[in-house]
């Protein structure tokens, strides 16, 4: 599939106001100058109303997500692809026709998507709109295959690069690769961790299967916001739990957070350890003010923040601070493919290359091996990841303990798939240093 547009539009224009306009005007960007979705919404007005915003997010999000199916509708009925920003109006009408509606759904969303091209683009080329998004109704409105299915079949199916699902199938199996592939055409819920242990939850709260995290109920935002505003909960899944169970941080110890922006695991530390030394480690950049506003709300434990490129760190940098040079516990949490996010980061799989996957193994074990360096004897590492792939964990894990020696042992692993969890996709790995 190509996201490349066939005629460039110049820098865009402010943002206007109604949700769907936003939608429009933000998937031009995506297309045209390659910026993250994640990058995109967090750059939207402040002032722009939460709900507003959400419908923003839901659109955006939503012509993403079936982009490789929109594209592929398109191409059969335009033989020559329209400008960016009218290929963009009939993408998010293409998605509204996907989730369907009562009687008079597809009349409404024509009508709809004809009144924003004649804003956003041109009379005549609304008058392409309502040509091409009337045609495309009956193809979208087709459900996927049932039982076996080609690589093929499904990639067109549940939208996703046919290199990918063809990696997958092999990886586990048609089954759960058509589960995993339903699984991402879905938006994700919004969970949240109960960090005041010396209250009760709310009980609009939805309480799931893993405690200390709750559902967060559509429509509660005024309820929300509030929790977070005073540290209560956390905006946090699930799978983020499982490298932190695996530290299993205790009172009094010094723990070391190596690649720690934006902070959530640094605060699921510091809420697991109540007492101790928490020292947080990431590379110069925005990130970093997200994490140091995460370090703000810990108040038992003493924490302190450096910015550094991890491999390249030196003892001198932690004695120029104070801090120690040994840990207890380590967590290295590495930058990967996503692949176990792509339910929230539903761009990846438009991003990701078959070759990205080497690159990442490169970087991480680079990474796990400085992590290393800064064990005590006798302490333990964790490295994790929100990869589903072999490449980023296990075998990034088999090298390190090849190159080690009798110094590490493995002394447990977790992997979580999102069609068996319902959660986000992780790996977890606990070493111990010899003492």
């Amino acid at each position: 599939m190509s996201v490349s547009p066939a005629v460039p539009s110049k820098t865009p224009s402010p943002l206007p106001s109604s949700a769907w306009a936003v939608a429009v005007r933000l998937l031009v960007r995506w297309i045209e100058h390659g910026e993250r979705a994640d990058v995109l919404l967090e750059g939207l007005p402040r002032e722009l109303p939460k709900v507003e915003r959400a419908r923003v997010q839901h659109l955006f999000f939503g012509a993403l997500r079936h982009l490789g199916r929109l594209e592929k509708e398109l191409e059969r009925w335009v033989p020559h692809a329209p400008r960016t920003r009218v290929r963009a109006v009939i993408y998010v009408a293409g998605f509204e026709l996907i989730e369907g509606g009562s009687d008079g759904h597809v009349a409404r969303v024509v009508h709809h998507a004809v009144e924003q091209a004649k804003a956003l683009a041109s009379p005549s080329e609304a008058r392409l709109v309502n040509a091409v998004v009337r045609k495309m109704s009956t193809g979208l409105a087709e459900s996927p295959p049932v039982g076996p299915a080609t690589p093929e079949v499904l990639a067109d199916a549940f939208s996703h690069p046919l290199w990918m699902v063809r990696r997958w199938m092999e990886a586990f199996g048609p089954e759960a690769t058509r589960s995993l592939l339903e699984f991402h055409q879905k938006p994700g819920s919004m969970y949240a961790r109960w960090r005041d242990s010396s209250l009760t939850p709310p009980s609009w709260l939805r309480a799931i299967d893993v405690p200390g995290f709750f559902e967060l109920p559509p429509g509660r935002w005024g309820d929300i916001e509030p929790l977070l505003h005073e540290g209560r909960i956390y905006l946090q899944d699930p799978a983020t739990r499982h490298a932190v169970e695996l530290l299993a941080p205790q009172p009094e110890e010094t723990i070391l957070d190596a690649c720690a922006a934006p902070g959530g695991k640094s605060l699921m530390i510091a809420d697991q350890m109540q007492r101790g030394r928490l020292v947080a480690i990431d590379l110069p950049g925005v990130r970093i003010d997200r994490l140091l506003e995460n370090l703000s709300r810990v108040h038992t434990v003493t924490t302190a923040c450096m910015t550094a490129d991890l491999p390249q760190l030196e003892a001198r940098e932690f004695a120029r601070r104070g801090l120690p040079e040994r840990y207890d516990g380590v967590l290295v949490d590495v930058p990967c493919s996503n692949t176990g996010v792509m339910r929230h980061r539903v761009d990846v799989k438009w991003r990701l290359q078959p070759g990205d996957f080497a690159k990442h193994a490169r970087q991480q074990r680079d990474l796990l091996r400085a992590a290393a360096h800064w064990v005590a004897p006798g302490g333990r590492l964790v490295y994790s990841t929100c990869s589903l792939e072999t490449e980023e964990n296990e075998q990034v894990v088999d090298a390190f303990l090849a190159e080690a020696g009798k110094f590490w042992t493995l002394e447990k692993s977790v992997r979580v798939r999102p069609w068996l969890s319902g959660h986000d996709g992780a790996g977890a790995f606990l070493l111990r240093k010899s003492g």
